[in-house]
């Protein structure tokens, strides 16, 4: 019967030790990254002309911007269409980019987002879109409808010596409901 005991007590000793051993798992929890500008400091972005400026001012400045590669930023807008924030959502090749609703969204729902605005470098130049252009814009449109996030524009932006500085979906017929 010692033995028995013995064996019993030296496995709860083990057993301990393993429980000591265990971590609890990680606690999760969102904060800003940064603190916004006041409401009346956030910029406005309704127009193609105010997203490109927001661009240039913003996005090309980054120390995460490289022109000689593609890479797609999301906006993030509130009702009254002032920016949150902005979010780098991929970097592609000179010539690709792959993106995903799901990376797309992602930052427009945690960042609580009523709309979201798509932008895109083309380092060639031209701003013209291309058919995967057309498509991701397409699969956004219908996620956007899906999480009741409207996708206002998808703006692709070129360089300003060739022409004009960029181009916007919805001016070009492709965002029509």
């Amino acid at each position: 019967m010692t033995d028995i005991t013995t064996g019993l007590a030296e496995s709860m000793q083990v057993g301990a030790r393993t429980l000591a051993r265990r971590k609890d798992p990680p606690e999760w929890r969102l904060v800003a990254l940064h603190d916004g500008p006041p409401y009346e400091q956030q910029p406005l972005c309704d127009t193609p002309p105010k997203v490109a400026d927001y661009w240039r001012e913003r996005i090309a400045t980054s120390p995460n911007f490289s022109g000689d590669v593609e890479h797609a930023v999301v906006l993030l807008l509130n009702t009254r269409r002032r920016v949150k924030g902005h979010f780098f959502v991929a970097t592609g090749t000179i010539d690709t980019l792959l993106i995903h609703p799901r990376e797309v969204f992602r930052p427009a729902i945690v960042g609580n987002a009523a709309a979201i605005i798509l932008m895109h470098n083309h380092p060639s130049g031209d701003p013209n879109p291309s058919e995967a252009d057309v498509r991701i814009t397409r699969d956004l449109l219908r996620a956007g409808s899906l999480l009741n996030i409207e996708l206002l524009d998808h703006i692709i932006m070129g360089r300003e010596t060739s022409g004009p500085g960029c181009r916007s979906l919805r001016d070009l017929g492709y965002l029509s409901v």
